[in-house]
């Protein structure tokens, strides 16, 4: 079926009567012919997209793709393309190069563009989809119905090649990721336990979603079925571009997908009007220059975001203290255990969660009693008997929030390590570049996570002997390379450093950070 063109007329900026800078709807006309306004400005000859890794993104068509079919932006909106030697080092994103004041809108998505799993499944899911998903059932996949069938909306409109209505915007999409599903089995086992753990769910969670289920799609071609990559490469977009609406909608906003992740804050906060149209608002007053971001997710489990977008939020401010219980029961759930609360801070604090579950841990092999009784001071809110517990047995679970640290650190710095023995830091490295070029990704947000356990491990150290190092393992980096280097404080305090990035070529001092990353 081919899908309806959108004619757009009297597109125009409307002057709100506040002032203010709004979007007026377009007008969006019944079909005609293929809904391809541009196609004399295509740049390639084939009428596939390429999802290969390395394969050229084309933003310069989107762009006019966008301004054709009705999306409006504001003055100063544009997609930045910062550019590496190669397709798969490219990052776009949205920026503003004008001030936006607070409150302004700053982008228009007509209705009829927005991809959704609600109008995937209104259009696709038929009688003779009932073996599909009773295939994707007996896989325990039932949740994941409405990202099946974002893919399926995605794939049909793949095989319609130039004749989708979509086409200029699926071929300005990323082909290259950097997520868990996207890791080869090395990759896996540079990942600490945590980590590791989400990256085997995700290529769990595609692999059940994946070419198995496909090929019984009655719609699909085999030219679709039969290529893997492409398979995947749909489940990365349904998973990585789309939002969540409050009504439980899974939504793919051409345009809207190219605003990046915040943490510390969020330049955009999206809206719908009645028609279902999309409209992004500034949240402040925006500079000129700044990127233009929302939310992806909690930005306090910067694994999760690792796992599931690629990119590693070194803005977080926190990340999950990576304690995995054999069991976790029903008072663990009510004392707080979950990822996105068990949290160790950049700071060197620990969340209260965290002291909640260690004491619980330690009571239940100790004294059952006050194990009960901190759980019933935890359900009544009764705080003082509860501090008074953690007082009591503050030696022994300090102690045992010690041993998590100093083993999670003495297994990170071996896979930290084993990166180093690749070369992971060397930017010429072809092995590296063209063999593993996830790893160097994976090996800062080991050095990462490595730093907040070390704030954590300083900040409850009993020995203060400890913090006066006499030797340091530190990460050297400028903005081209890193390297590690062994520095060792002499008697005069002053402190000699082996290895490293050392000076430029010239014999000058090179500008570069400086990251202990291990102490003795």
């Amino acid at each position: 079926m081919v899908q309806p063109a959108i004619v757009v007329r009297g597109l125009a900026l409307a002057i709100l009567s506040t002032g203010a800078m709004g979007f007026s709807p377009p007008f969006v006309a019944a079909p005609r012919g293929t809904g391809l306004f541009f196609s004399s400005l295509s740049v390639q000859q084939d009428t596939s997209v390429d999802v290969a890794e390395n394969a050229a993104r084309n933003t310069f068509a989107f762009d006019l793709w966008a301004n054709n079919n009705g999306i409006q932006r504001v003055d100063g909106f544009k997609l930045v393309d910062e550019g590496g030697e190669r397709d798969l080092d490219r990052q776009v994103y949205a920026t503003t190069t004008t001030d936006v004041p607070s409150g302004s809108p700053v982008l228009f998505v007509p209705e009829a563009l927005i991809l959704s799993s609600n109008k995937a499944i209104a259009e696709l899911r038929g009688p003779e989809m009932e073996e599909v998903e009773l295939y994707l059932a007996n896989a325990e996949a039932e949740t994941q119905y409405r990202q099946y069938y974002l893919m399926l909306k995605i794939l049909l409109e793949v095989q319609k090649g130039r004749e989708s209505q979509w086409y200029q915007w699926l071929d300005s999409l990323p082909r290259f990721f950097t997520n868990a599903c996207s890791m080869t089995d090395f990759c896996l086992l540079c990942l600490p336990p945590l980590m590791k753990k989400l990256a085997e769910e995700e290529r769990e969670s595609q692999e059940r979603l994946g070419t198995e289920s496909i090929a019984m799609v009655p719609f699909l071609g085999d030219d679709i079925k039969n290529n893997p990559r492409l398979v995947k490469w749909a489940y990365q977009i349904a998973y990585t571009r789309a939002v969540e609406t409050d009504d439980g909608d899974l939504q793919i906003v051409p345009m809207g997908d190219y605003f990046d992740h915040g943490s510390e804050s969020v330049e955009i906060q999206p809206s719908y009007d009645d028609a279902g149209n999309y409209y992004a608002y500034t949240t402040y007053d925006v500079s000129a220059g700044q990127p233009l971001r929302i939310s992806y997710a909690d930005p306090r489990n910067p694994s999760h975001l690792f796992a599931r977008y690629g990119f590693l939020d070194e803005e977080s401010p926190a990340t999950y203290c990576k304690l995995l219980p054999p069991t976790v029961n029903q008072d663990m759930l009510d004392l707080g255990y979950s990822h996105d609360r068990m949290l160790f801070y950049k700071s060197g604090e620990v969340a209260d969660e965290v002291w909640d579950i260690f004491l619980y841990t330690h009571l239940s092999a100790t004294n059952l009693d006050d194990q009960q009784a901190l759980m019933t001071a935890h359900r009544t809110g009764d705080y003082e008997s509860k501090l008074a517990l953690h007082e009591a047995y503050y030696v022994d679970t300090s102690a045992a929030l010690l041993d998590h640290v100093d083993g999670f650190l003495e297994d990170i710095d071996k896979l930290i390590e084993k990166a180093d023995t690749i070369g992971v830091t060397d930017p010429n490295s072809v092995y590296i570049r063209f063999e593993h070029p996830r790893l160097p990704l994976i090996h800062r947000h080991n050095l990462f996570v490595r730093e907040t356990f070390q704030n954590v491990r300083n900040r409850y150290s009993p020995d203060e002997s400890w913090r006066e190092a006499t030797r340091l393992t530190v990460q050297e980096c400028d903005d081209t390379e890193c390297a590690v280097a062994e520095c060792v404080q002499t008697f005069d305090g002053n402190w000699m450093c082996e290895g490293g990035l050392g000076p430029n070529p010239d014999g000058s001092e090179r500008m570069k950070t400086q990251t202990v990353i291990a102490s003795q």
